[in-house]
């Protein structure tokens, strides 16, 4: 499966992106697709930065409200790929990061993400106790009088 995956990424989109390429640069000319592929990543490169910062800020307000804010890191990541799409040259990657910068496309992809682990992770009960190394005392030493350690 990982081999297919790498076949798709590094062989069928690059050679797909040329096609396009090509036939966007018979229809408008090649120094007007050069300009429109510069432009998107422009743009696509403000818009990343923009919700970037956006979602950063809630996540922030979510960890000072002591919440865990995991459909603001799975927001982050998929700016992230989204980035990372529209610095690649073509247009199937722009389309498909620009898709990924839009809030109801990442809560697409998010629910797409949680369907997807739910099944695969599991949730064990783990509880911490502190161990006591004195015998004489029930929580052990005090923290000044520890051993160095090893």
């Amino acid at each position: 499966m990982a081999v297919f995956l790498l076949l798709v990424i590094f062989i069928v989109v690059p050679v797909l992106e040329l096609a396009v390429i090509i036939e966007v640069s018979s229809k408008i000319g090649l120094l007007n697709t050069i300009a429109t592929l510069v432009l998107v990543s422009f743009f696509g490169a403000w818009l990343v930065r923009r919700q970037g910062l956006a979602t950063l800020r809630r996540v922030r307000r979510s960890l000072d409200r002591g919440v865990l804010p995991t459909p603001d890191l799975v927001d982050g990541a998929a700016i992230l790929v989204a980035g990372a799409l529209l610095l690649t040259p073509g247009f199937i990657t722009d389309a498909i990061g620009l898709l990924l910068l839009f809030p109801p496309t990442r809560s697409l992809v998010r629910g797409l993400l949680r369907r997807f682990f739910v099944g695969r992770i599991a949730i064990r009960d783990v509880r911490f106790r502190r161990v006591p190394t004195d015998p004489g005392s029930p929580s052990g030493p005090p923290p000044d009088e520890l051993p160095p350690p090893y």
